[in-house]
């Protein structure tokens, strides 16, 4: 009989690709989502009649109650949150209520309805903020540097609290930056190559981005959905970090997606002061040793790679055909 596996968020970036992957395994795929007038479902269209979806929300333990009930779920993947650290300084109460609190829900809920079930939450490099070592691992202390970070340890502790004193079979993945032709347009990585495809179409002539020289370990998004699965699969549950271990700054970015289809990024490119974060996380870079040797888990596709891809991707979206 085929496991099945219940993902909150399933219609964004990791959520999708999750979907694809567990499907491609055999598995049952049941995805939560919200009741919504900006629900998209773009990211999914392709597999949206392999898969069943159910209405839930991460503010209402009710309604997660239902959703497990109705799913049965042997695994479930809580992807779900407000995930763009900009918007938690504008929105830091809804982000907290989202991204710490619920996963707090969604766990009493799991605890009450089907507490054999393998649960995996969705941490999050923005947890180490003002880093306190580099690389950083599963020891590393956490000095989050944004409300989103403040949320995401919440709920990475609250995971471990109810692991340790519950029995639950509860796994946080501490994911460093991942990426892909599915990013959100709002994320720098996905700015810069949709930003690169406006250009090369004639649709705009200026890139507006801000620091330049904050760097990040970049990996690619199909790869980290598979590490999450891999979490699930091992007898005991515990934490990893997960991360390619390589860290390059968003001039990096730029320099690699401009150099791709032969422009000059400097003619193009704008620093503008207004897209400085508050308080900036300057350097993160994850140390995933413990993943490599107790998953079995390497990132498969690079860097550039990862961002020509993207870069193709918006190309085609923009209606460029490379000769």
């Amino acid at each position: 009989m085929s496991k099945r596996a219940l993902i909150t968020g399933i219609t964004g970036q990791d959520g999708s690709y999750l979907a694809d992957f567990l499907l491609d395994k055999g598995y049952q795929v049941f995805g939560m989502t919200r009741r919504s007038s900006t629900n998209s479902f773009d990211r999914i269209s392709h597999i949206i009649d392999r898969v069943t979806l159910l209405s839930g929300d991460l503010l209402d333990e009710h309604s997660l109650a239902s959703t497990i009930r109705a799913a049965q779920p042997d695994e479930i993947y809580n992807l779900a949150a407000q995930s763009f650290v900009p918007a938690s300084w504008s929105q830091p109460v809804l982000t907290a209520e989202f991204t710490a609190v619920g996963v707090c829900r969604l766990l009493e809920a799991m605890r009450a309805v089907k507490p054999d079930a393998r649960f995996y939450q969705a941490s999050s490099s923005e947890m180490f903020g003002k880093v306190q070592q580099t690389p950083q691992n599963e020891q590393t202390p956490f000095y989050p540097r944004s409300p989103y970070g403040v949320a995401k340890v919440f709920g990475h502790w609250i995971t471990v609290n109810y692991r340790e004193s519950y029995g639950l079979f509860a796994c946080s993945g501490i994911l460093m930056n991942h990426e892909s032709e599915r990013r959100g347009l709002e994320f720098v990585t996905r700015k810069v190559t949709d930003g690169l495809a406006r250009i090369k179409t004639g649709k705009t002539d200026t890139l507006r981005l801000g620091n330049l020289s904050a760097r990040r370990d970049w990996g690619y998004a199909p790869d980290y959905v598979r590490a999450m699965w891999l979490m699930l699969q091992q007898p005991k549950p515990d934490d990893y970090v997960i991360a390619t271990g390589e860290t390059r700054s968003v001039q990096d970015l730029v320099e690699t997606a401009f150099g791709y289809v032969g422009l000059d990024w400097h003619k193009f490119v704008v620093v503008d002061e207004s897209f400085m974060r508050p308080a900036e996380v300057d350097v993160l870079v994850g140390d995933a040793s413990k993943a490599r040797q107790r998953l079995g888990w390497t990132p498969a596709v690079t860097f550039t790679e990862m961002i020509q891809r993207m870069v193709d991707a918006d190309l085609l979206r923009h209606g460029y055909v490379k000769s």
